[in-house]
């Protein structure tokens, strides 16, 4: 039985249109469902926009990481420095090669990795360095960069939520030897499920494009293969979404940027609230999803009670990895390792956001948080 509101608002909503369909459609009606043409012409596009050599369609982003790791040389024994607040993916494709995630803390302003923090953790064991633009907002590249040249590490973006954010006027997923974005339908743009590894590098392209087809050579035969591989495809309907989405690509980070920006102006105004911008060094931020921060005083997951009785869905973005029970079993992760990423994660709050957002459901929301927050407050 759904037990949701019938006045409820979506969380998330992907944006699809009548050409989005009539692509899909069209490729069904082809026949060609696997290894096609709507997934190199995906590639090509896509890399054309990031501006890399080469770009490899994967089944996700999580499968577009793993193979990230492994061409990076990680395995049992070395370290790759990462954030604690992200999505656990992040931190489970260097477990994936029996590497050790090695968390540092985040900046409390960019809510990315503290550069600092990576230039401090490095150890003779250190064999990469895996930042995430989280929310869309690029992380610190030109510091990271310098860590990563100065130490001869790989350094691998996961820009799975950050496609079309510009960092010092150069685009998110040009820094490091790859970059992963992710096309999950809650995403600026979708291809239901998917992922795009971007890279310079002809050796990891070819690397890469074995890799996801079960090892397979590039001289072999149908059933030659060479290495071991994963079944990490693209289909060909997702590709045809994404060759579609990403027609419009530019008109959808537009839409989401005035949902934001109406966010922010009605926010404004509501005491405990605060809004999370684009930080320093940021050209472009891509809006992903709308997170607030509450002041310390307000009892985070009180205020998103209060919002589901009034049927406002919220997204606690993120719980810190290293306290997930299964990273406190196995590494022994305790509360007060990392401060700034415990107290962002208990303080953090997402609200509905997609493309479609309208004014009266952007003022629905916005009025319901500043009830919420009052009433948590003891204010009514």
């Amino acid at each position: 039985m759904n037990s949701m509101r019938p006045d409820a608002i979506s969380m998330s909503r992907p944006d699809i249109n009548e050409n989005d369909i009539s692509l899909v459609i069209s490729a069904l009606r082809s026949g060609v469902l696997s290894i096609g043409p709507f997934v190199e012409q995906f590639e090509d596009l896509v890399r054309n926009y990031i501006g890399t050599r080469y770009a490899v369609a994967v089944s996700n982003g999580t499968s577009g990481l793993h193979l990230c790791m492994r061409l990076a040389g990680v395995s049992e024994g070395s370290e790759v420095i990462t954030s604690p607040f992200s999505f656990v993916a992040s931190a489970n494709c260097i477990l994936y090669e029996r590497g050790t995630p090695v968390f540092v803390d985040i900046d409390e302003e960019t809510l990315n990795i503290d550069p600092a923090a990576v230039d401090a953790a490095v150890t003779g064991r250190t064999v990469g360095i895996l930042p995430i633009h989280v929310f869309g907002r690029p992380a610190a590249m030109d510091s990271l960069c310098e860590t990563a040249d100065r130490h001869s590490l790989v350094l691998i973006e996961d820009a799975c939520e950050a496609l079309g954010a510009i960092y010092r006027n150069r685009n998110v997923g040009t820094f490091g030897r790859a970059s992963v974005f992710a096309f999950y339908p809650n995403k600026q743009m979708t291809t239901g499920e998917g992922a795009i590894i971007a890279t310079d590098d002809p050796a990891w392209d070819a690397s890469l494009r074995s890799l996801r087809n079960q090892g397979r050579g590039t001289m072999g035969g149908w059933l030659s293969h060479d290495k071991l591989g994963f079944n990490y495809r693209l289909n060909e309907l997702s590709a045809a979404l994404g060759v579609s989405q990403l027609s419009r690509f530019e008109e959808l980070l537009e839409r989401r940027a005035a949902v934001a920006a109406r966010y922010g102006e009605r926010l404004s105004a509501v005491p405990g609230v605060r809004t999370l911008m684009p930080v320093e060094g940021t050209t472009r931020m891509s809006w992903f999803v709308y997170v607030v921060r509450l002041d310390s005083s307000l009892d985070r997951d009180a205020v998103a009670t209060r919002l589901a009785s009034k049927g406002i869905p919220t997204r606690n973005y993120f719980p810190p990895i290293h306290l997930q029970p299964y990273f406190r079993e196995q590494f022994g992760f305790r509360p007060g390792q990392f401060p700034v990423t415990e107290r962002v994660a208990v303080s953090t709050l997402a609200l509905p956001f997609h493309t479609n957002l309208g004014d009266r459901d952007i003022e629905r929301v916005c009025t319901a948080l500043s009830e919420a927050v009052d009433e948590t407050a003891g204010r009514r």
